[in-house]
């Protein structure tokens, strides 16, 4: 009989529902807050994207200010926010489009298996937009873990299918 291995993978993700109720939360205190219900602003939630839509930048700054609050109490990471230049709109008004990252890509998959490597006694798999981590130690992966969380990565770490 084989000797048990554990595993895990490190995926960069987020749960879209929770970011679908910040960005309605954000509406909501928009909508009702005396500096900025009458400015027509918009947040419009895509696929990979968040598009802020404001009179001003200053009502801009305050409106992505409530999505990060409102973001942050839901358990989102921040990081998962990468917002772009704003720019000036139609009607002088201004618009700052959000790109939401999720997904490990390569050069930052090869970074994080190499430290895992370095670090620990563990196998690494590359799998795509994840990394696996594998060991015949409970404790060695989740020093691997406590070691990952102890590091700044520019995106969210989740560590999922903990076997």
């Amino acid at each position: 009989m084989a000797a048990q291995t554990y595993s895990f993978d490190i995926v960069s993700d987020f749960d879209r529902q929770e970011l679908l109720n910040a960005v309605d939360q954000t509406l909501r205190e928009v909508k009702s807050r005396y500096d900025l219900k009458d400015t027509r602003s918009e947040v419009r939630l895509d696929e990979e994207q968040i598009v802020i839509d404001a009179a001003s930048e200053l009502s801009l700054e305050a409106i992505f200010d409530i999505l990060r609050t409102k973001a942050a109490k839901r358990n989102l990471s921040l990081k998962i926010f990468a917002p772009e230049k704003i720019e000036t709109a139609a009607g002088n008004r201004v618009r700052q489009v959000i790109r939401l990252q999720r997904g490990l890509n390569q050069e930052l998959a090869k970074k994080i298996a190499k430290l895992v490597r370095d670090e620990s006694k563990t196998t690494v798999q590359i799998q795509g937009e994840s990394v696996r981590v594998t060991s015949k130690s409970r404790d060695e992966l989740q020093a691997v873990i406590q070691l990952l969380k102890n590091q700044d990565y520019p995106v969210a770490l989740q560590f999922v299918n903990y076997r």
